[in-house]
């Protein structure tokens, strides 16, 4: 089979898991507002090409954090990815590595994060949830540097678990053999609400590793997050898995890349379907984007070569967006080759 395009991964994924992990996958919260509205405002802008610039192949390399990556495209964290797949994260962070790229082991992961290691060949970063139990945010963060993890990325949007109503509605549950790989059967699994800014000051104290935050959506929290010294931000809703009507992200994009003003790399989340939406993410200020929802449509039509072949599709629609658009290397992608214009 050849695809194409991502939504033919998507019909095809479709097809081969059950009811319950595709609703799962691919519901939001609420009335799916934001969910919608990650996807649709990628329309409202629109690519100012120019013309006569010379080159051979537009140059997509670029750095995260320092590490060497092919493309500005990484692998988000998704959990439970055992149940689109046999082997789960193992196949990801191959399919992944198989692109030269960087993968993010999520805490919710049905596969151990050393085995995840073991089966990477690209660069690492670890997804960490604050728990209610400090300890075991800690542990999980001990471990990941042990393991070779590059980054810890701390997820801030989810001090309550966002109302999941479509999978509420059709009565769906998780199989009872998929387990949370990373967590001591003893450990609740509950994510904490009691944290402030300060918990920022006690991870600083548990590793040497840079930490990222992902969730913000406001030059607000951005700021704070730079007076505490972050390495990183990640704009996202949560795939719109969070709070409904929640502002999309690239409408949040803008506002969070000019309060940190070049002092931390910001990065891209929530909506991602083709190269020229990379391409609009990067224009707009973002170091690299993030990709969830495809790569686990890869994973469950073709394992370990879906996701590479995901990978492929969104390079190859950059490249094109690239040279039609006269950038020769990514780092040429800025605000000027946009155009914002509601005319659909």
């Amino acid at each position: 089979m050849h695809f194409i395009q991502t939504s033919q991964f998507e019909e095809a994924a479709r097809q081969k898991v059950d009811e319950a992990a595709w609703c799962y996958l691919e519901s939001g919260c609420g009335t799916e507002q934001t969910l919608r509205a990650n996807i649709k405002i990628f329309e409202q802008y629109w690519i100012r090409p120019r013309v006569f610039v010379p080159m051979q192949a537009p140059d997509l390399n670029t750095t995260v954090l320092g590490s060497p990556v092919s493309m500005p495209i990484l692998a988000a964290p998704i959990g439970f990815q055992r149940w689109f797949h046999p082997e789960g994260e193992r196949a990801s962070a191959q399919g992944t590595g198989q692109a030269q790229t960087l993968y993010v082991a999520s805490s919710s992961a049905t596969t151990r994060l050393e085995d995840i290691a073991t089966a990477a060949t690209g660069p690492l970063w670890f997804q960490l949830y604050l728990f209610e139990e400090r300890d075991v945010s800690a542990e999980l963060v001990q471990r990941a540097e042990a393991a070779g993890y590059r980054a810890i990325v701390v997820t801030v949007d989810t001090p309550w678990y966002g109302r999941k109503e479509r999978f509420a509605r059709g009565n769906y549950s998780m199989p009872g053999t998929l387990l949370k790989a990373n967590l001591d059967e003893h450990a609740s699994g509950m994510v904490g609400s009691q944290y402030g800014w300060e918990v920022i000051d006690w991870l600083r104290s548990l590793t040497r590793l840079p930490i990222l935050l992902k969730g913000v959506l406001t030059a607000e929290d951005a700021r704070k997050a730079l007076a505490h010294g972050v390495d990183g931000i990640i704009v996202s809703t949560h795939g719109g898995r969070q709070l409904d009507a929640a502002l999309p992200s690239l409408l949040a994009l803008p506002e969070v890349v000019e309060a940190v003003n070049g002092q931390i790399e910001v990065y891209f989340d929530s909506g991602i379907r083709t190269g020229t939406d990379v391409f609009k993410a990067l224009a707009l200020g973002a170091r690299a984007v993030f990709v969830g929802r495809p790569l686990i449509w890869g994973l469950a039509v073709n394992g370990a070569q879906g996701v590479a072949d995901v990978f492929a599709i969104l390079r190859e629609e950059l490249e094109y967006a690239m040279m039609l658009s006269g950038c020769p290397a990514v780092s040429c992608i800025d605000r000027s080759l946009l155009r914002e214009a509601h005319i659909l």
